[in-house]
C-alpha cells in the first residue's frame, strides 16, 4: 500500500472497508436466508465500477450531469436544481395565493409572472438545465434556486410589513406640453452657458 499516492491510498482504504462491510452483510444475510444468492463480486462491481449503467446517457463534462463546478464561490453544483426549481416557485405562488395582497399589488403581478414563467421553462426541461438558464436568462439553475429562496425572504419581509399599502399611485405625464420634455431651456449634455469654454 506505501507505493500508492495518498489520495489514492485513502480511495482504495475506504474500498476495502465498504469491501468488508459488504462481505459482513452478505454473509450474515445468507446464514439467515440459504436460498439467498447474494454475491458481494456483483454489489461492488456495481457500486464502484466506473463504467455508466447500459441505461444511462453518456455524460459530457461541463454539462448536465457532468457538470462539476458552477464557477461561482459557494455555489455547489446542484443536479437535482430543476425540480427545486418548480418546488420553490410554486411555494411563492402559494404563499401569494394564501396572503392579503391584492391581485393589483405590483410586487404580485412581477412576482407571479417571474414564477410561472420559470415554472413552465423547468417543467418543459427537466432533463435539459442549459435549456432552462437560457430560457430565464438569468444565471445558472443554481443561481435560480438560491434567487427563489431569496424572493421567500423578501416576501415575508413584503407580506409582514404590508408595503403595497405604501405604494401611491404616480401620475405620468405621457405627451409633456413643453418641446424639451419639461426640464427648462437645457438639455440633456448641455453646459449652462456660464460654464461653456
Amino acid at each position: 500500500l506505501s507505493s500508492f499516492p495518498p489520495a489514492q491510498l485513502q480511495t482504495t482504504m475506504m474500498a476495502s472497508n465498504t469491501l468488508r462491510v459488504l462481505s459482513s452483510i452478505a454473509s450474515r444475510s445468507s446464514r439467515s436466508a440459504r436460498q439467498s444468492t447474494c454475491n458481494v463480486t456483483q454489489i461492488t462491481r456495481a457500486t464502484f465500477s466506473a463504467q455508466p449503467a447500459a441505461h444511462d446517457k453518456p455524460v459530457t463534462p461541463g454539462i448536465g450531469l457532468g457538470k462539476t463546478s458552477t464557477g461561482l464561490v459557494g455555489l455547489e453544483v446542484d443536479h437535482d436544481a430543476v425540480p427545486k426549481m418548480i418546488t420553490k416557485y410554486q411555494a411563492l405562488l402559494d404563499k401569494l395565493a394564501a396572503s392579503d395582497m391584492p391581485p393589483t399589488a405590483q410586487y404580485r403581478i412581477n412576482v407571479e409572472k417571474i414564477a410561472r414563467y420559470r415554472i413552465a421553462a423547468a417543467q418543459e426541461n427537466l432533463d435539459d438545465p442549459e435549456k432552462v438558464e437560457e430560457l430565464c436568462n438569468c444565471g445558472q439553475v443554481e443561481e435560480l434556486v438560491v434567487q427563489a429562496d431569496n424572493e421567500m425572504k423578501v416576501m415575508d419581509m413584503y407580506l409582514r410589513n404590508r408595503w403595497w399599502e405604501l405604494v401611491k399611485p404616480v401620475d405620468i405625464e405621457y405627451n409633456p406640453s413643453d418641446d424639451d420634455g419639461g426640464h427648462g431651456d437645457v438639455e440633456w449634455g448641455d453646459t449652462p452657458d456660464g460654464e461653456k469654454k
